[in-house]
């Protein structure tokens, strides 16, 4: 399986409304590992390795979610580390 690494911000209504912990939740449920956390400018920062497929379900799944909204977010790509697990920081 072909792992890529990506490196994310989400801009919008996603603090506060349970994003960090539906990542998590998410992405664990699809095999994948990194880390979420809050920004002190509203963002969320977030950090995902794993299947290119299982990440672009994560990303389409965030986007639905009814109670938060992303109005833009960033994407970088970055090198694969070892890890183990998806954690909120």
């Amino acid at each position: 399986m072909k792992k890529v690494r990506k490196h994310f911000y989400f801009y919008g209504n996603v603090q506060g409304v349970g994003f960090r912990s539906r990542a998590r939740w998410m992405a664990s449920g699809l095999g994948l590992t990194g880390w979420v956390k809050n920004e002190w400018d509203g963002s969320v920062e977030m950090e995902v390795q794993g299947d290119p497929a299982a990440i672009t379900t994560l990303l389409e799944r965030l986007n639905r979610m009814s109670y938060a909204w992303i109005d833009r977010m960033s994407c970088v790509d970055m090198e694969i580390i070892e890890e183990n697990g998806f954690y909120v920081r």
